[in-house]
């Protein structure tokens, strides 16, 4: 892994900086203002400071697409845990004292709440410094803290298998008795890595870009799409059209519609591909066509045929994206049959909702991790349109290793 700094005017200055030096796949790690120094700082502006990560090609992380393959096993020994083949699950840590136990989280929160601190530390300091520290650091302090990750990310409903993997890759690169600070900087540095780049709605490049919403039914498609399009009219000044292909429920089609009239965009109810295409032609002049569309179970193998036609009618003819809407309430087993059925119909960028009815994230690395698809924007309540976000790895780290 690759760790380094840039500087630039604005925090896009410095992160072109980075992609010049080490290409496009480099994720943020933590921006910072910087003053200047010397006696003409009081006449000069600040600069921003981000620090980058890049995952070397010895270290990216393949996407699993099937729950059928074994749990991964820790190696034999490994850390002073027991031999290979005992699930990791099984080796919880067990506090006899509920006060030591209160005593270790506590604990955790403050690391997690000073983690962009603990990153910059870390690797400031010179290396030999750091293998100095590492010599020093207790190993069971060491299998303590990393045992109480692994459960904490357990409790935010992190898969098995991913925490397993998370905590075996830290196993397999770290150094012997290395410092606690030093393995919950690597876990935070990879599981950024492993939710990679937010990817948001990209610009048309020619004419309109239909963007195509699809998932469940319940999960808050039309406010999704009510919550975008604000943001992209108000903020970005873009000209949208709203049109619904949800011919099965006439509430949906009317909270769209409602929606187009407060924002003052067309409104429109398609009820064929067809129709679809003659809307994209008349709304020609416009940037975006933004298309709700119905909810379907997973098993039903004729609504499925029917979406996979919708969301392909423009297909050869207009610039289009297909972002899938999950709810972050729902369960992980179900969500791997939502996000399979609705792999068989297109590719999507992945949209998290409800994020205000659960505490419990680990949904959002689980699908990520099984999926492969990129991760755009989250949605955290009904008012619109400020309960959007877009969506933020950072935050989202800190908050299934326990931090708030």
């Amino acid at each position: 892994m690759i760790i380094k700094k840039f500087q630039g005017k604005t925090e896009n200055d410095a992160v072109e900086a980075a992609k010049k030096e080490l290409g496009s796949n480099v994720v943020i790690m933590n921006v910072r203002n910087v003053k200047r120094k010397g006696i003409l700082r009081f006449f000069l502006s600040e600069t921003v400071e981000v620090t980058v990560a890049l995952e070397e090609e010895n270290e990216r992380y393949a996407p699993v697409r099937s729950e059928e393959k074994r749990e991964p096993v820790l190696p034999a020994g490994s850390m002073g845990y027991p031999q290979a083949r005992e699930p990791y699950q099984n080796r919880k840590l067990v506090v006899e004292d509920l006060n030591e136990e209160k005593r270790d989280n506590a604990f955790l929160e403050e690391k997690l709440n000073n983690l962009h601190s603990l990153l910059e530390q870390q690797f400031q300091k010179p290396e030999e410094e750091r293998v100095e520290d590492e010599e020093e650091a207790p190993a069971s302090e060491l299998e303590k803290f990393m045992k109480l990750l692994y459960n904490t990310m357990l409790d935010n409903e992190v898969s098995e298998k991913y925490a397993n993997q998370i905590i075996d890759e830290i196993e397999k690169s770290a150094k012997p008795n290395i410092p606690f600070d030093y393995a919950l900087t690597n876990i935070y540095q990879k599981m950024i890595l492993k939710f990679g780049k937010q990817e948001g709605l990209t610009p048309p490049e020619k004419g309109p870009k239909m963007v195509f919403f699809i998932g469940p039914t319940g999960v808050g498609k039309t406010t999704t799409i009510a919550k975008i399009a604000s943001r992209y009219i108000v903020d970005e000044k873009k000209k949208v059209a709203l049109i619904t292909a949800d011919t099965y429920r006439i509430a949906a089609a009317e909270q769209l519609r409602t929606y187009a009239g407060i924002l003052e965009v067309p409104f429109r109810i398609v009820y064929s591909r067809e129709e679809i295409g003659e809307a994209y032609r008349d709304f020609i002049g416009y940037d975006y066509v933004f298309v709700d569309t119905s909810g379907h179970s997973y098993q039903n193998e004729e609504q499925k045929e029917t979406m996979k036609g919708i969301v392909h009618s423009v297909d050869g003819t207009a610039e289009k994206e297909v972002f899938l809407v999950l709810s972050a309430t729902t369960k992980y087993r179900d969500l791997l049959k939502i996000v399979d059925a609705y792999t068989e119909v297109t590719d999507y960028k992945l949209i998290f909702t409800k994020l205000d009815e659960t505490s419990a994230y680990g949904n959002l690395l689980n699908v990520k991790l099984y999926t492969g698809a990129a991760l755009s924007y989250v949605t955290c309540g009904q008012n619109v349109p400020d309960d959007l976000e877009d969506f933020n790895p950072q935050k989202t780290v800190k908050q299934l290793l326990g931090g708030k």
